[in-house]
């Protein structure tokens, strides 16, 4: 048994912590409110991963630290530096392997499906961010401070999976109501479960041939938009989706008077066009197989059902 910390409670970081607890690992999860799942094998911590001093004695003799935190979406740029470096120093002196959980902002508009060896090519400040949190700690590794690995994933879904699909699209066609999806509904998309991102967290943790590179999620399903509803509608006994587009000028308009929303037309790239994530390194090298994607839609139309009583 080795002590684990995860720093971020959301569902990934709630889904790893409770996959490496029932694996007889000792985990230690580091959120600002002390929030996340009851179990023998997790201790819950509150504190501000910022503190670098803190978190440093809180990663003391640990084996693995995670970064599977997540500032306010409206607030990256000014939020993520200073968090980003916390945990990479925290590694650094306390002699933690350093596994980030990223995204494919990085990568900026691409053509065709976006393998892990990609070259950053940003082109929104959310991008340029993640770009350079990634840039930062493989500059640590190749210098032999710290090992690192950053495992990316695309949209998420699952039961509390926060993403444009489960904000704009999952929650209103499980309830009978409308859809307005900014993006092309007909696009082929790469999704991510939560579970099978936890899994590759793991995974990659435990491979030898993990560190100084990155890994892509495998995907639950490689569908479009008006697909992925229709099915998530049969399986929750819902009525079938009404679905439009949404004009970027109402988009704007929406963000006007909602910071999340108005964080949105800069990265609409990702969904006005296909976008295929490769991810055959990570089901070749590190064994990780996707979860069949009717399990995933099961588990969220569940999570709606128990959510409305």
């Amino acid at each position: 048994m080795s002590l684990h910390v995860i720093v971020g409670a959301g569902a990934t970081g709630a889904a790893t912590a409770r996959l490496l607890a029932d694996s007889g690992e000792q985990v230690r999860l580091v959120t600002r409110s002390g929030s996340g799942p009851v179990h023998p094998r997790i201790e819950r911590v509150s504190a501000d991963a910022r503190d670098a001093a803190r978190l440093m004695e809180l990663t003391s003799g640990a084996a693995i630290l995670y970064n599977a935190a997540m500032p306010a979406y409206d607030r990256w740029p000014a939020e993520w530096p200073p968090l980003a470096a916390s945990l990479l120093s925290a590694a650094e002196r306390g002699g933690a392997d350093y596994v980030m959980l990223g995204n494919t902002y990085g990568y900026g508009p691409a053509d065709g499906p976006v393998g892990e060896e990609s070259p950053m090519a940003p082109t929104s400040r959310k991008g340029r961010v993640r770009a350079q949190m990634w840039h930062d700690a493989r500059a640590a590794h190749e210098a032999g401070r710290v090992r690192v690995t950053e495992v990316r994933a695309s949209d998420y879904l699952g039961a509390g999976a926060y993403s444009p699909f489960t904000l704009m699209v999952g929650a209103q066609v499980l309830g009978g109501t409308p859809v307005s999806y900014p993006g092309d509904l007909d696009a082929p998309h790469s999704w991510s479960y939560t579970g099978d991102v936890a899994r590759t967290l793991i995974a990659a943790a435990r491979h030898e041939d993990s560190w100084g590179r990155a890994w892509h999620v495998p995907s639950t399903a490689e569908i479009s938009v008006r697909r992925l509803a229709v099915r998530l509608a049969a399986m929750a006994g819902a009525p079938a989706p009404q679905l439009r587009h949404m004009p970027l000028r109402e988009l704007e308009e929406i963000g006007r008077t909602n910071s999340i929303m108005a964080e949105f037309p800069e990265m609409l790239y990702l969904y006005d066009r296909p976008n295929i994530l490769d991810a055959s390194s990570a089901l070749k090298i590190l064994g990780v197989t996707p979860t069949p994607l009717d399990e995933v839609l099961k588990e969220m139309a569940v999570e709606a059902a128990q959510a409305a009583g």
